[in-house]
């Protein structure tokens, strides 16, 4: 678990009140295990984030698409801010190993699950809220999470937009394989490779299978796209 002010660095933003980043790093599990009041775990401060987030990303969908209905906004939104999204955005400031977790949670990978990680993200963002007010918050958010779109919009449609590349370019199929599963069944590593035309293109890892195909299908059209 690593020092707060380190974040603070990570993140660009000093917190005039140090209590609230704390606050935002605290799991449920932890605070479960401290015996500490209900309130004192991040949960409160993921509810106000996540309000703030779905402003400030209604905001810039509404002025980047000014053509673009009501209702392909909102799938836009839900895609850019769900779960795997956030996370991966968590993963690029590496903030699950700043998490305050239980031991328990601890030993069965938290600091690296989906749900633990995207939650925090959006309790960082509340508490940047707080701390510095809403032009703070967009400011992160725009940093951290609607920064480089297109790239996550690839890494998250991989596998569909690997069967259309190449679909679209030869008769070869696109197979995905399992070449290697390590550790306990509570906090497994899976490596899988994908074929086209029986030649691997990409190699990938994740904490289940489907995560380790889209990163190896995002690899393969990084392959084919040259790049």
């Amino acid at each position: 678990m690593r020092k707060l002010k380190d974040l603070e660095k990570r993140i660009g933003y000093q917190f005039k009140d140090k209590s609230l980043l704390e606050h935002a790093v605290r799991h449920s599990s932890y605070v479960n295990e401290k015996h500490m009041k209900k309130y004192e775990c991040n949960e409160r401060l993921e509810f106000l984030g996540d309000a703030v987030l779905e402003l400030v990303s209604s905001e810039y969908l509404f002025f980047t698409y000014r053509t673009m209905p009501e209702g392909e906004l909102t799938k836009k939104r839900a895609s850019m801010v769900c779960e795997p999204s956030l996370a991966f955005c968590a993963r690029d400031i590496e903030l699950g190993e700043y998490l305050r977790l239980g031991k328990g949670e601890e030993a069965t990978g938290g600091r690296k699950r989906d749900s633990v990680t995207s939650d925090a993200m959006e309790a960082l963002i509340g508490a940047i809220y707080l701390d510095g007010g809403f032009a703070s918050a967009k400011e992160f958010i725009h940093r951290f999470i609607l920064n480089d779109l297109e790239d996550k919009q690839l890494f998250f449609d991989s596998k569909t937009i690997l069967q259309e590349m190449v679909q679209a370019s030869s008769d070869a199929g696109v197979v995905y394989e399992l070449l290697q599963e390590e550790g306990p069944d509570h906090n497994k590593t899976f490596r899988t490779g994908v074929r086209i035309g029986g030649e691997i293109f990409g190699m990938g890892e994740g904490r289940t299978k489907k995560a380790s195909e889209q990163q190896a299908a995002y690899q393969a059209i990084l392959k084919l796209q040259g790049k």
